[in-house]
């Protein structure tokens, strides 16, 4: 079982995509340090937190964790700034004033970033997750045709695992320049998100920074 992801012919959700890589390079982020409670993303140069060479990427010693989630909210949000910034807002409110670095960030960004630009479903419900795949594809204008009439059938979901669809979606939709990732849970349950595949290297290096193990859907 292989998806095929294909074009919308609608009109795409998102705005129209930034250029990556040079996007995160050069995307101006919040300073966490001096901010007000919504930081203006517009203080300083994240080349000082963040460099993008695919041989050498790093992250400054000194980048802060509002830093790197800002970075994070931009590259699964491709080509939506709009979004990162909403998403932002809400995790500085989900703050309540503790510090960034003293918190479980990945506690904080599920209620911000589910259903909205990630996923998260029990590991048996392949129903919730063609569901929740569907809905980050349509942000990318692309549309999966799962290989059967009709996904919510009753019928084609009890013979469908969840390995089976990530690994399907990912390879597909690598062949449109997209990654599809998950992230380490704990539990019995799947969750990730979608970004432009020219971020990988990025995503490798942020998302541990951060504490969030993540994986190529596909891997």
């Amino acid at each position: 079982f292989f998806p095929r992801p294909r074009h919308r012919t609608a009109a795409p959700r998102c705005a129209a995509r930034m250029t990556p890589p040079e996007r995160i390079r050069h995307t101006v982020v919040p300073d966490h340090a001096d901010a007000p409670a919504m930081s203006q993303p517009d203080e300083f140069d994240p080349d000082d937190n963040y460099t993008g060479d695919a041989d050498g990427a790093e992250i400054d010693n000194d980048a802060g964790t509002e830093v790197l989630v800002w970075q994070l909210l931009l590259i699964i949000n491709p080509g939506d700034e709009d979004a990162a910034m909403q998403q932002f807002a809400a995790f500085q409110d989900a703050l309540d004033g503790s510090d960034a670095d003293d918190v479980d960030v990945m506690a904080l960004l599920e209620g911000v970033i589910d259903w909205k630009s990630a996923f998260h479903v029990e590991e048996t419900d392949a129903g919730a997750l063609i569901e929740s795949l569907t809905e980050l594809a349509a942000r990318f204008n692309l549309d999966f045709d799962w290989d059967v009439e009709d996904p919510t059938d009753d019928a084609f979901l009890a013979g469908a695992s969840t390995a089976a669809l990530l690994e399907g979606a990912h390879e597909q939709l690598r062949l449109d320049g997209y990654t599809l990732w998950t992230r380490e849970t704990g539990d019995d349950t799947v969750a990730g998100w979608m970004t432009l595949s020219s971020d990988d290297e990025a995503m490798r290096v942020i998302a541990p920074a951060l504490g969030i193990e993540v994986r190529p859907a596909g891997g």
